[in-house]
């Protein structure tokens, strides 16, 4: 049996062996042997015979089996002996296969993993990123980081975030992963080589955040957002970031990313000092939650801004462990516009025509609202900083547009508080002395003003106070709701959530709200399951997800069965204002669809008619028509011809629907049949319009008569339902009760 100290050594070993800089391997050791000598002693044992192992195999290599040659990098030494051979190693991979994908080209390389360029033929033809872990780096360590930025990324479908295509493992048994090919350069790079204004900078990073907000929506903290996990590639033209590199990625619900344990050693440091939050440094009991990243992007954008990030990398590594830590969480960064005053004239002026504009001009340009912006994104609490992506995102877009931002100045009252605890005993100092003077030469005049001035920041320090007692409850009571969501207490949650003051209810979030709205509908409870949904269609305004298209739906529904007509109305117009230059056509087809449940004005008709057009579109690519959305498709283009008055159309729009035999699905099948029936009442048809009628009545009520069901896959969700009863109710009153 190995004892406990042999199996901390072994651990702080393999540990230190995965770190590739020597200065980061000494500053491990130094934290992971605190105080203990002969561990450490032990550990740099087996370091330097790993060292003369490898030397060994090196010397030895031509002779080797593979198996023992992929032994020899197990050690992750990167001496030059080592590291030029797996350089060539790596290039002699290219040519080579790897289940479909042949290797053309290396164009990255980490620590622990390849990626090359590769060529698949089947089933498509196509160029690919293939990522695949090192010859002998396949350590259970390694292997789980691996897996979870695998899995991480498999979780996530979103424009600005590389996509998986596929994974395996090769014959020798490393595990490798496919993604999209992303031709581009790190951000920061881009902006200066292209020169981009401020502007233009600011536009690729409010769609960063929106791909951060996804991941958060996801369950995933990237926990290393910095310039080159930031890639911008070019996409008709038109430059498109794409965040890659979800190597260090972290759950934040219960479930890990993988089913590996990966061993992390005693504090060791996960992630990119310069660009790294003062939680995530501080390596302590506190969790760290999206709210991190949200100081990385911070960083990101000061960087984009000023030229350089806050703190430089190479003094942060030069000043050692402790006092990089203390600098990350207690000294705080330079303004931008002041960061400026620091560089030397020479830097200052490339720094300004990169950007397009005159160095004095450029600080005038940081200072105000930008400043605020990036100052609340770096806040050292948390709890100040903006607590979403989105909300980054939006304040950006909001200086963007010339209107007020969020990141507003502390209070005075805050200021305050900050100056005396940096000046403790000055201030204890000026009170003496104003005591002194207080006694010996204040009059009845002064005592009376200052008397009132001081009821007056009494009064503020006890409104402040307040506030901070009642945000507290708030949190207290948005946790407690989760958890009761997550123990399907729905009734319970629903309670506390109504405790909850309107202005803390964006921080709820949509694992709570979604839950709720659904359990809403289901109970009949209309008018609530409105409100719940017209609040996660607000969060969403940046989002543009198949989940986050369908709260929209869910939300007109909901508002219709609460009998809110004027809401309804209200919410179809901020939906389509948010939606109308889209090109996607799911999100167009949902948008025309959830606008015309109820009889709609010219007005209304004539601004869906883009988004009607570029649903018609999409069935001009023949391989799309078997498509599980087409459908649909079909049925909201159906209801659009419908409420225009081309009931011709109307019908076309729905037999073409009832060709797609594979996707059949009951509610859209009913609520076709209640389309048809209004469109035939309206040629004056009466008995073809009966019969459609009935056909769908039967299948509504048949399904409705024991109340809402959650559903879901081919047998349709509740809304869809509700939808089909919706229509149904207005052809049962022109037809059946004109």
């Amino acid at each position: 049996m190995i004892d406990a100290s042999t199996q901390r050594a072994e651990e702080v070993f393999y540990a230190a062996l995965e770190l590739k800089d020597s200065g980061e391997r000494r500053a491990l050791l130094e934290r992971a042997c605190a105080g203990d000598s002969d561990l450490r002693a032990l550990v740099e044992t087996m370091l330097n015979s790993q060292k003369d192992v490898e030397r060994f195999f090196m010397d030895s290599l031509p002779a080797l089996t593979p198996s023992v040659e992929a032994a020899g990098f197990l050690a992750g030494e990167y001496e030059a002996v080592g590291q030029n051979h797996n350089e060539s190693f790596a290039d002699a991979e290219i040519g080579t296969r790897i289940g479909p994908y042949k290797l053309l080209q290396k164009i990255g390389e980490g620590g622990c993993g390849v990626v090359y360029m590769a060529e698949q033929e089947e089933p498509v033809r196509r160029r690919v990123a293939v990522k695949v872990i090192k010859l002998g780096m396949d350590t259970k360590s390694v292997i789980a980081r691996f897996e979870a930025e695998r899995q991480a990324l498999a979780m996530m479908d979103h424009p600005n975030i590389a996509r998986v295509l596929d994974a395996g493992a090769t014959e020798t048994g490393r595990p490798y992963f496919v993604m999209e090919l992303v031709r581009g350069i790190k951000i920061t790079s881009f902006c200066d080589e292209n020169r981009l204004d401020t502007h233009r900078r600011l536009d690729l990073f409010i769609q960063t955040c929106h791909a951060i907000q996804h991941a958060h929506q996801k369950g995933i903290i990237h926990r290393d957002i910095k310039p080159s996990n930031v890639l911008v590639t070019m996409l008709d033209g038109v430059p498109m970031p794409k965040v890659i590199d979800f190597g260090i990625a972290k759950a934040t619900s219960g479930d890990r990313l993988t089913d590996k344990t990966v061993f992390t050693a005693y504090e060791q440091m996960i992630g990119t000092p310069a660009y790294m939050s003062p939680e995530q440094a501080e390596m302590s009991a506190l969790d760290i939650d999206t709210r991190s990243d949200i100081y990385s992007l911070g960083v990101l954008l000061y960087e984009l801004l000023t030229g350089k990030p806050p703190f430089d990398q190479k003094e942060l590594l030069s000043s050692g462990l402790h006092e990089m830590r203390r600098t990350l969480r207690e000294q705080e960064p330079h303004r931008p516009s002041t960061k400026l005053d620091g560089l030397k004239f020479e830097d200052l002026t490339q720094t300004a025509v990169q950007r397009r504009v005159e160095a004095p001009k450029l600080k005038m340009l940081l200072s105000g609202d930008l400043d605020w912006i990036v100052m609340k994104a770096l806040e050292k609490d948390r709890d100040r900083r903006y607590q979403t992506a989105n909300g980054l995102g939006m304040d950006i877009q909001r200086y963007l547009t010339n209107e007020p931002v969020v990141a507003r100045p502390p209070s005075r009252l805050y200021r305050l508080q900050k100056l005396v605890r940096r000046n403790q005993a000055t201030f204890v100092t000026i009170g003496a002395v104003s005591l002194a003077l207080i006694a010996g030469f204040g009059t009845s005049t002064w005592l009376f003003f200052k008397e009132r001035h001081l009821l007056h920041e009494a009064e503020r320090g006890r409104a402040n106070e307040a506030f901070l007692v009642k945000q507290a409850e708030a949190r207290g009571k948005i946790a407690q709701a989760v958890l009761l969501v997550e123990q399907n207490r729905f009734e319970e949650a629903d309670r506390l959530v109504g405790e909850i003051p309107t202005s803390d209810t964006a921080m709820v979030g949509e694992a709570v709200f979604r839950p709720l709205g659904d359990w809403a509908a289901l109970q009949g409870h209309w008018q609530r399951a409105a409100e719940y949904f017209s609040i996660l269609a607000s969060l969403d305004q940046f989002e543009t997800s198949e989940i986050s298209t369908l709260d929209h739906t869910k939300c007109a529904v909901a508002l219709i069965e609460s009998g809110d007509h004027a809401a309804y109305e209200r919410f179809c117009r901020e939906s389509i204002k948010q939606f109308a230059s889209t090109t996607d056509p799911l999100i167009a087809e949902r948008t025309v669809k959830n606008s015309l449940l109820l009889p709609a004005d010219a007005s209304l008709l004539a601004a869906l008619t883009p988004m009607a057009n570029v649903a018609a579109n999409s069935f001009s690519d023949n391989k799309a028509k078997d498509s599980w959305m087409m459908p649909w498709r079909c049925l909201s283009l159906a209801l659009m011809e419908y409420r225009r008055g081309n009931y011709p159309g109307a019908i076309g729009w729905c037999n073409r629907c009832l060709t797609y035999r594979k996707d059949s699905a009951p509610p859209r099948l009913a609520t076709i049949h209640i389309v048809l029936a209004l469109a035939y009442h309206q040629l004056g048809i009466p008995a073809q319009a009966q019969a459609e009628l009935v056909q769908g009545r039967d299948q509504i009520d048949n399904k409705l008569k024991d109340g809402l069901e959650m559903g879901g896959g081919s047998q349709g969700s509740w809304f869809d339902w509700v939808l089909a009863q919706i229509l149904e109710r207005e052809a049962i009153a022109k037809i059946e009760n004109p």
